[in-house]
């Protein structure tokens, strides 16, 4: 009886509204508040492939898929991310797996003070002291849960402090309690009479410490290890300048020993960056020192697990499938690592600029080890210098270069507009990679020197249609993980309206010298769009090898099969 109550008066008020149109029209749905949200779903059919190294999968099929909900009413936020793994995709961790409420949050936020409790995600400055954050591609996520406050006291003064621990996949992270303080200021802001000034300067500091109990019964750990970290930017005009120093007392953790004995050093950070722009030239020079500073809020913790911090990469992160297949990862123990830049765009109607222009981008960056000696408690070196090897297992000789290469990339691109209906780029790159170093000692020549040519060209057939070809040619005689050889490359992608398009592509490691393994990795992918929705069906073959993204690498399996991903937003 309560029901057909309930129904009737619903039914009375749905009847009274559209009856009194106007009254409908006026009713202010807002005030009770707003829902937002996404949702992704990636699926995958697996078929054996021996060829590729494709192993059979169990379950045939993979699924991720997750959604966030976000509610927001005034001054005050609140949400939820469901996530599901049944059974996660290949190449993710296996302790992803099964369903759950993985993030929640509550946020109360006014022009001062920003008070969020639950699941934050955070960053100090570059983040060299903190940086939690996700990358679904990765399935890299360590996010905090616990409690974070920003407050502003003065206009121009941003301060934060927060506590928590991290996320392990399904898990609260480790047992590794985070901590940390986060302050800057910008001086043209609150200084009045600075408002106006040609020169902007910030400074900023912070602090994170992370707790944890020394259960080692044949070492002396420390329980709480302090990142320090100050910083400035300056803004003159075309120039900017930025940089930050960071100071991590001795952590000793399992990922990082040398002669299998934990490494008892501080760690430090030195990040520089400057730039100059002004219309068509533009310069950017960087440069990172790092020397152990990796620091985990779990100091067992390995691989991608629990990094409190990060290490901003300066190589250039490439996109085009050949050049991906040597990425470069961060290597927080010990690098230095540089890049600079140059842009040109040559004027229009000039002699090299044609009709539309010709821009040009020169990048060069690479990495090499330390300037240290490494030593075991066998070596004079050890009572030379009055260090304990045992425990610290190196002695820095300078701030300089190591002799060590990690890594060296030369890339040249050239974009030109030839009409209103045809444009093109063409990228020369060249690559020097120490795979023993970078890839952990993964199968492959000791160092890999290898040129690549990609030729990239559009065509707008009309107004909502297009063709696109991409062209590449990788030349090397060397190993690069399980391929060996030139590989040649190709799409064609065509667009035949603004909801629709569909995509065929070759990989072939043509000049591998086992002609049984000179293998096509091929692949066909169509897709729809409408609004805020993207529905994307491919077939085809992925190649093994390490994936990136901005510097954090995971490795991928060989696979074959069906796909299948939809995103949405509301």
């Amino acid at each position: 009886m309560n029901t057909i109550k309930y129904l009737s008066r619903a039914f009375c008020i749905a009847a009274f509204l559209l009856l009194n149109k106007t009254n409908a029209q006026q009713l202010d749905l807002s005030k009770f508040g707003e829902v937002h949200g996404n949702v992704q779903m990636d699926a995958q059919y697996y078929q054996e492939d021996s060829l590729i190294g494709a192993l059979a999968v169990p379950e045939k099929m993979g699924f991720n898929g997750f959604a966030n909900v976000i509610y927001t009413k005034g001054n005050f936020t609140a949400g939820i991310r469901y996530e599901s793994y049944l059974a996660k995709l290949q190449g993710f961790d296996s302790r992803y797996n099964g369903n759950g409420l993985t993030y929640r949050f509550a946020q109360y936020k006014n022009d001062a003070l920003d008070v969020t409790i639950g699941n934050f995600y955070e960053q100090f400055g570059c983040g060299i002291t903190l940086r939690t954050y996700e990358e679904r591609n990765l399935g890299y996520d360590n996010m905090l849960d616990g409690f974070r406050v920003k407050y502003e006291p003065i206009k121009g003064l941003y301060l934060k402090a927060l506590i928590g621990k991290q996320r392990l996949y399904f898990t609260p992270g480790g047992v590794g309690l985070v901590r940390g303080f986060d302050g800057e200021l910008d001086i043209n802001q609150a200084i009045k009479k600075l408002n106006e000034a040609k020169v902007h300067v910030i400074v900023g500091g912070s602090f994170v410490s992370k707790f944890q109990k020394d259960e080692d019964p044949n070492l002396v750990l420390p329980e709480n290890v302090g990142n320090s970290a100050g910083r400035i930017r300056v803004n003159f005009g075309n120039f900017n300048f930025g940089g930050e120093y960071a100071y991590k007392i001795n952590d000793p953790l399992d990922s990082y020993q040398i002669n299998d004995k934990p490494v008892y050093k501080p760690g430090e950070a030195i990040i520089l960056n400057a730039s100059y722009a002004q219309k068509g030239f533009a310069v950017n020079l960087g440069l990172n020192r790092i020397e152990n500073m990796n620091f985990r809020s779990d100091r067992g913790a390995k691989l991608n697990d629990l990094f409190i911090n990060f290490i901003p990469p300066l190589c250039k992160q490439q996109t085009y499938a050949l050049l991906t297949i040597r990425p470069y990862a961060s290597q927080p123990n010990g690098e230095i690592e540089f890049t600079s830049q140059v842009d040109y765009k040559f004027k229009k109607e000039s002699l090299l600029g044609g009709k539309y222009g010709v821009d040009i981008s020169i990048n060069f960056s690479g990495a090499n080890a330390l300037d240290t000696t490494h030593f075991n408690t066998t070596d004079s070196l050890a009572d030379n210098f009055n260090v304990d090897s045992t425990l610290q297992g190196y002695r820095v000789n300078s701030y300089g270069m190591g002799h060590e290469k990690f890594f060296r990339d030369l890339y040249v691109e050239i974009s030109k507009k030839f009409s209103k209906k045809f444009k093109a780029t063409l990228i020369y790159d060249y690559q020097e990679y120490n795979y023993n170093v970078i890839n952990n000692g993964i199968s492959g020549d000791d160092f890999v020197y290898a040129h690549t040519v990609i030729l990239d060209a559009t065509m707008r057939l009309k107004s909502e249609s297009s063709l696109r070809v991409e062209l590449q040619h990788l030349y090397t005689d060397q190993v690069i993980g399980k391929q060996r050889g030139n590989w040649a490359s190709g799409i064609i992608e065509y667009t035949i309206s603004s909801q629709w398009f569909v995509a065929i592509q070759d990989q072939w490691n043509y000049g591998n010298d086992d002609t049984k393994k000179q293998l096509h990795y091929y692949g066909v992918n169509m897709g729809y769009i409408k609004n805020a929705t993207r529905i994307t069906l491919g077939y085809g073959r992925q190649r093994d090898g390490v994936f990136c993204v901005g510097g954090i690498c995971r490795q991928v399996p060989a696979s074959n099969g069906l796909s299948l991903s939809i995103t949405t937003s509301f």
